[in-house]
């Protein structure tokens, strides 16, 4: 038995960004001739993107897909209201901790009952959709920033507290020096207005096998 894989969609902008990037920043001319048919890519899914970034937190991208293959086989779909029937013990059993399936489970409630709208979103600015999802419990600035990235491929996002940013930013234009925020928003400037899109490259310059949240 295995978990259904969702399709996958890429956003439109993303060569006339690679074309923005390379002529703006000597690393990303670079990096975008090292992967050149591989992109930013999106799994459709509201639920299931911030669904897999909370299992994400904290942990590694190789246990956290772990954790979410074993996850991803106790509900027959992947919606908020299977979630909701889940018995906590099972899912302790996938892996997860006690306080991770209590935000799954916040997360599930405020889809179910239509707190959370992902339609309404697709309306709404950047800052407006953080502040809207960091109300959840479990949700921070960076689970949202991924959620702008990886479901509404939003195309400006700059995570700051992304420790694979800070630390790409360090070794490919600092020498592998400590680097500061006004520092990596230095380094974006050049970016804009298609941050996600570098960040997506100094991500593989790191891990060359992408990630879809």
């Amino acid at each position: 038995m295995s978990s259904v894989v969702s399709p996958v969609f890429v956003p439109d902008y993303w060569q006339d960004a690679c074309k923005h990037l390379g002529k703006k920043d000597r690393v990303m001319k670079r990096l975008i001739a090292q992967f050149p048919d591989v992109s930013l890519s999106s799994r459709g899914d509201a639920f299931t993107t911030l669904a897999r970034s909370i299992v994400g937190q904290q942990i590694s991208v190789k246990a956290a897909q772990t954790v979410w293959d074993r996850f991803a086989l106790l509900p027959k779909k992947m919606v908020p209201s299977n979630i909701l029937k889940l018995k906590v013990d099972d899912m302790r059993a996938a892996g997860l901790s006690a306080r991770k399936i209590e935000y799954l489970v916040d997360l599930a409630i405020h889809f179910d009952s239509g707190a959370i709208s992902s339609d309404a979103m697709t309306e709404m600015d950047d800052e407006a959709i953080i502040a809207e999802l960091v109300a959840i419990r479990g949700i921070g600035r960076w689970t949202a920033e991924m959620f702008l990235m990886f479901y509404l491929m939003r195309p400006n996002v700059l995570p700051l507290d992304d420790i694979g940013l800070i630390n790409g930013i360090s070794k490919g234009y600092f020498s592998g020096e400590a680097v500061s925020r006004s520092d990596i928003r230095e380094v974006a400037e050049a970016w804009s207005p298609y941050r996600s899109v570098a960040t997506w490259y100094i991500w593989r310059s790191l891990d060359p096998v992408p990630v879809a949240y």
